[in-house]
């Protein structure tokens, strides 16, 4: 089931609502959130809730939110020295809560050597066990900026990204998040966006609730599909005036806007009609894959035709995740067919400002 709405990210249990599990329920569902994403483990060992002390805090904060029917995700920092141990004590603590989801964080640790090799060790055990579970990445907002993480390897296991968007020393989140999404749109595979903005004070820095309500306006725009927030104490320590509150009121759900050029995009694909495509793209528009570019609605039409018929004939075509605004929008998606699947679907689109595709990128790979 794809996420959606706002979430809270919670390190250590027992400073949250006072330690008191049926408090912090009652306080994730005033707020809104349909998720919460808590600590469950730290490199290869178990995390109760709180450093230096064996009490198992989490279990009761787990049982009193499941109760009120909130989405459990489990976070796990990540060393990269250990990936099997890793793997094994995550697969251990996302079955012992039955976890919705659950959220690799790695940073500085994965930059050192050798950790392209342990992303992969990493991934390909937790999805021997786990080859279902909703997973995501958390790290740093600028790929470009770090090289050194293997971005690629950890996508490959995960169902969508969601990179720390903290806009520390600046007053820009809104520039920064869509700087964060173009330039993850440059990393294979590209997944779904879920960015985590910042809720938490660090170094006398600390964000404005101006700037966290146009972090969550911009997310909106952006037509992504979910928030999160970075860190449920320090947004309710009263130390940032109004954060919190802004982050309670925010009515992320609402009426349903018009369907978007993506959904109207896959909507059509899904009834495997060439000229009904032809729709979509104004008369010079340019379609682009690794293999070839072509122009013009005769071409395109040969494309959609050859898509349905011998590509990927009698698919069914899902959209995992879409973003963008104006003039651009990007797209990934699944499919599966009498042909083989594709789960690596990846589309950018330019618009006209009649919103008719000017540009079309593709990217996909079908698995026999």
């Amino acid at each position: 089931m794809a996420l959606e709405g706002k979430g809270m990210f919670i390190w250590k249990v027992p400073r949250i609502e006072g330690g008191n599990p049926k408090a912090a329920a009652a306080v994730a569902k005033g707020a809104g959130f349909t998720h919460v994403l808590v600590k469950i483990a730290n490199g290869p060992y178990v995390y109760n809730g709180t450093w230096n002390d064996p009490t198992d805090y989490t279990t009761p904060l787990v049982n009193e939110l499941r109760n009120i029917g909130m989405k459990i995700w489990g976070w796990h920092y990540v060393y990269g020295d250990d990936p099997v141990g890793e793997a094994n004590i995550a697969i251990r603590r996302i079955n012992q809560y039955s976890l919705d989801g659950y959220v690799i964080d790695a940073e500085e640790e994965y930059k050192k050597d050798g950790r392209r090799a342990a992303a992969k060790t990493f991934i390909s055990r937790l999805r021997s066990s786990l080859p279902t579970l909703d997973v995501a990445l958390s790290s740093y907002r600028f790929p470009n900026w770090h090289p050194q993480i293997p971005w690629s390897e950890f996508l490959q296991g995960c169902t969508y990204n969601m990179p720390q968007v903290y806009w520390m020393k600046a007053n820009n989140p809104a520039e920064q998040l869509v700087r964060c999404i173009r330039e993850f749109q440059g990393i294979s595979p590209s997944r779904p966006i879920i960015p985590t903005g910042a809720a938490f004070s660090e170094k006398g820095w600390q964000p404005t609730a101006a700037e966290v309500l146009d972090f969550l306006n911009t997310a909106k725009s952006q037509n992504l599909q979910a928030v999160n927030f970075w860190e449920w104490y320090d947004a309710r320590a009263g130390i940032m005036p109004n954060v919190w509150e802004v982050i309670r009121d925010y009515p992320w759900t609402g009426t349903p806007a018009p369907k978007d050029l993506c959904e109207k995009y896959i909507a059509l694909l899904n009834m495997h009609d060439a000229t009904k495509m032809l729709d979509l793209y104004s008369s010079t528009a340019v379609h682009i894959t690794s293999a070839r570019t072509i122009q013009g609605w005769t071409n395109i039409y040969t494309w959609y035709t050859s898509l349905f018929q011998q590509v990927l004939p009698d698919a069914q075509f899902t959209l995992t995740g879409f973003s963008g605004s104006g003039s651009s929008r990007h797209m990934t998606w699944t499919a599966s067919s009498t042909a083989g699947t594709v789960q690596n679907g990846n589309d950018t689109f330019g618009l006209f400002s009649d919103g008719k595709i000017n540009y079309h990128y593709s990217f996909f790979t079908v698995a026999k």
